[in-house]
């Protein structure tokens, strides 16, 4: 397993670092990709399911699907990957995960810098007043969607097709990649916008890009380095050199 000479002296002198995560680490983990042959999309149809209007048309089978996949995300571990970019946020002075996974796996495993770009399916929302509610149990059969105190209903607190990510999220996301000297990004196809335009905002400002996937990908021209394989696999050796 070779790293370059420039990745290995970046590791020890690099003081703030960034890694935006993709759904290529959690399927590590046994969670299945929307994208991709296995994926749910192939069992589902996404337009009847993820957006406002198939919840407003019909919320129970909306809900059915959310808590199908809420009941096999807690199910589910992270695994070396994660665990690793928990090591590097206690090993570099300043270091942020912004993921498009919404499993919570990265909180799961330790770390607490994350921005959750596309929310987390084990949160949810109320249509009415926004508010936040962390305790939704998970029914197999729904015989009611749930309602905040306010009347309204409530919904996963996930961003649906039609949907604009949160700004705040944003501005916070493209400081970082600004100020970062050092970008890894893993296990996202690039084709999912607007976080396939982000590496882009960090090679502007002179950061060293690495990519780790199993495969090459729509991004992979802009990268300073590419390594092929699991994060799983790279990421734990990636902190045995920053410990070393």
């Amino acid at each position: 397993m070779e790293f370059s000479d420039k990745l290995k002296s970046l590791l020890k002198s690099s003081k703030n670092v960034v890694a935006i995560c993709g759904a290529g680490i959690s399927q590590e983990s046994g969670v299945p990709t929307f994208r991709g042959k296995g994926g749910l999309w192939e069992k589902y149809r996404p337009e009847e399911l993820a957006n406002f209007d198939a919840f407003i048309k019909n919320p129970v089978l909306v809900w059915e699907w959310y808590n199908y996949r809420k009941k096999l995300i807690s199910e589910v571990n992270p695994n070396p990957g994660h665990y690793a970019l928990y090591e590097m946020e206690n090993l570099f002075e300043k270091f942020f995960i912004i993921t498009q996974n919404v499993d919570g796996l990265h909180h799961k495993a330790g770390n607490k810098n994350v921005i959750e770009i596309h929310g987390n399916i084990m949160h949810s929302k109320c249509i009415e007043c926004d508010k936040i509610h962390y305790d939704v149990p998970i029914q197999e059969k729904v015989v009611s969607i749930p309602k905040c105190e306010c009347g309204g209903m409530i919904r996963p607190n996930v961003v649906w097709f039609g949907e604009l990510i949160s700004e705040n999220l944003l501005m916070d996301s493209y400081k970082l990649l600004k100020d970062c000297q050092l970008l890894f990004v893993i296990g996202t196809s690039g084709n999912v916008y607007p976080v396939a335009s982000f590496p882009i905002i960090a090679k502007e400002n002179d950061a060293y890009l690495v990519e780790i996937n199993t495969e090459k990908t729509t991004i992979s021209y802009m990268m300073d380095e590419i390594l092929e394989g699991q994060a799983g696999v790279f990421l734990p050796k990636i902190v045995e050199i920053i410990k070393n």
